[in-house]
């Protein structure tokens, strides 16, 4: 079945169509939940929620661009939204003059391991570095997703970073 008519039946609710989108889009989106929640029982926890958004919004859906790119905009809002109503974000505003840049060459760490450590990083922390280096966002717009500053988003950030960095060096992992 193609994918507008799969669209269209889960508009109207239908259940099977709406199981053949959960198993054609679960593993994309449960990599993306990964990367914003602290475990991985946590990462289910938001992809049901997800899913259940996406259900709830799919007549929303325009059919213009890429219906997976909508899929991963709702999961990242959802999961955002999961952790506004439960107060991680209260964070207080610091001034930084400049991002500190610190650059990474990653060649010596297993992709698990990293994940395991962002997984680890307090929640501010880990969300920044989500939406800002894996998904390009803009410190303008975390800041208007997470409500808070664009200085606290570039803190958020650079201490993100510092966290890996020092977890880094003491797995004795080479970084640059």
């Amino acid at each position: 079945m193609d994918l507008k008519k799969l669209i269209h039946r889960c508009i109207k609710g239908d259940r099977k169509a709406q199981e053949q989108l959960y198993r054609k889009y679960s593993a994309v989106l449960f990599g993306l939940c990964l990367k914003y929640s602290r475990n991985k029982m946590e990462a289910e926890d938001n992809l049901h929620d997800s899913f259940l958004t996406i259900y709830d919004k799919i007549d929303q859906f325009e059919f213009k661009g890429s219906f997976e790119g909508w899929l991963k905009r709702i999961t990242v809002n959802t999961v955002l939204q999961k952790y506004r109503k439960e107060q991680y974000m209260n964070v207080v505003s610091e001034n930084i003059k400049e991002e500190e840049e610190l650059e990474y060459e990653y060649a010596d760490v297993q992709l698990s391991t990293l994940l395991q450590y962002v997984q680890e990083l307090p929640t501010k922390y880990r969300l920044t570095f989500n939406l800002y280096v894996l998904d390009g966002y803009t410190h303008k717009e975390i800041s208007e997703l997470l409500g808070t500053s664009t200085g606290t988003s570039k803190s958020n950030l650079s201490r993100a970073k510092m966290i890996l960095k020092e977890k880094l060096k003491k797995e004795n992992i080479n970084i640059a």
